[in-house]
């Protein structure tokens, strides 16, 4: 627990320090492919996700370029990718074709960048004006992206062609209470007024996070806990998807499309329908979230349930915004950072968990489960905020503003608790289903 919280603390880290968490992550990186062949680490198991050889080159490549590369007064504004690891010059769809080391090399390659790294970070003056430097910010820049390219690989192996992926050991998650807070649809109540939704954390957070700005808000009600698989296989069996007036004219376009009738990797046993988590089956559960839904989807569903998906403002102050004090949070809980100790972060359990289950993981309004467990859709499309200044690269933030994206909140459990958190902004297009994505919905008052 010690070096996440030492990553969400917002000071300077020494080089010890940063040198410990470089290793940790990488150490989970490996220890995530250990049970996997070089056969399906090449292969392109669908062609929305990259080969995961591409992705650890990848991984490699950008460390080079930010912690050794862009240290010493070489910022450009620009991301600096290069060759076959640009990501914007080679596509997902296009990466299998590319000449890609074997794993070996590729450990070779991430190891000898890590050595260049670690001798660099011996003699670099950490309290220099060089603006990467200000706080810590382009280390933790760079765990992050290796912690979320970790999601990433684990998104390419729940879509693993052939034999499942087998995780090995994993954590269990705790047993949830049985109690009432928990039953499906249940809401609590948000009374609106001004609300401050961003940060201006500029050690941690990237720069579409930010600036922490107002803005008014008028009262909602909330789902205390995310949509369930058990609730939305009733809205499969009372024809949801067979009913237009449930679908927007998009939704019911790419529904029609695509052909699709049930989440993805949902499939229909001899007593009903069997849902797949890596190596895992299981029925449709009353408090377990529903996972791998694109944001159509939850768009019918919430149409459905007489409700609406939540503008990410919303979600942000459900999540963070304390109206007895009028204060916010970091996460839904206080400010220690996200551990399996409050949330289902940090990949291990291999799955969502039932509500209830991390009963410190609950907001100031009294919702369970915003962070981790599933990414949850918004109605909001990925725009910058009021006073947005992009740092240190357009590639990451300000190519992609626009409606073409829906922004998700909240973690799922495939992702590093270092790298959620209660302003956290990702973003994808309406029709994907690869990433670990569900909802919860509100009505208006």
């Amino acid at each position: 627990m010690g070096f996440e919280m030492d990553l969400h603390m917002g000071r300077c880290l020494d080089a010890a320090e940063i040198r410990h968490l470089l290793e940790e992550a990488r150490a989970r990186t490996v220890r995530l492919l250990s049970s996997v062949s070089e056969a399906d680490q090449r292969l392109q198991h669908d062609p929305l996700m990259s080969p995961i050889l591409w992705d650890l080159g990848h991984i490699a490549h950008f460390e080079e370029v930010w912690l050794i590369d862009n240290l010493g007064g070489s910022l450009n504004g620009s991301e600096g990718l290069r060759g076959m690891y640009d990501p914007v010059e080679n596509p997902r769809n296009t990466r299998a074709e590319l000449p890609l080391p074997g794993v070996e090399e590729c450990l070779e390659q991430m190891s000898g960048v890590r050595e260049a790294v670690l001798e660099r970070l011996a003699i670099l003056d950490l309290t220099s004006e060089d603006p990467l430097l200000d706080q810590g910010f382009v280390f933790r820049m760079v765990l992050q992206h290796e912690y979320q390219h970790n999601e990433t690989i684990l998104q390419t192996l729940q879509l693993k062609s052939g034999d499942p992926y087998h995780p090995g050991e994993s954590v269990s998650h705790p047993v949830p209470p049985e109690d009432d807070p928990f039953v499906d649809g249940a809401m609590v109540r948000f009374p609106g007024g001004t609300v401050e939704i961003g940060t201006d954390d500029r050690s941690t957070a990237y720069d579409n996070e930010r600036p922490r700005h107002s803005v008014e808000l008028a009262p909602f009600l909330m789902d205390r806990i995310a949509v369930t698989e058990a609730a939305y296989a009733i809205f499969m069996s009372e024809g949801g998807y067979d009913t237009r007036e449930l679908w927007s004219d998009e939704g019911w376009a790419w529904r029609n499309e695509s052909g699709i009738r049930h989440p993805k990797d949902w499939h229909a046993g001899e007593d009903g329908w069997e849902i797949r988590v890596m190596d895992r089956v299981h029925t449709p559960d009353n408090r377990r979230p529903v996972c791998h839904v694109c944001y159509y989807e939850a768009d019918a569903y919430a149409t459905f349930a007489r409700k609406r998906l939540p503008t990410e403002f919303e979600w942000e102050a459900a999540a963070t915004w304390d109206p007895a004090t009028g204060t916010k949070r970091s996460h839904p809980w206080g400010e220690e950072p996200p551990t399996q100790e409050f949330a289902n972060v940090d990949i291990l359990t291999f799955g969502p968990a039932p509500a209830g289950s991390y009963t410190r993981d609950v907001s100031p309004i009294g919702c369970y489960g915003m962070i981790g467990d599933v990414w949850e859709w918004t109605s909001s499309g990925f725009q910058a905020y009021p006073g947005y200044e992009t740092f240190p690269y357009a590639e990451y933030s300000e190519v992609f503003f626009g409606d073409d994206y829906k922004v998700l909140r909240g973690g799922a459990w495939a992702t590093r608790g270092a790298a959620i958190r209660g302003t956290f902004r990702n973003w994808d297009y309406p029709i994907r289903r690869q990433i670990f994505s569900g909802f919860r919905c509100v009505r208006d008052l």
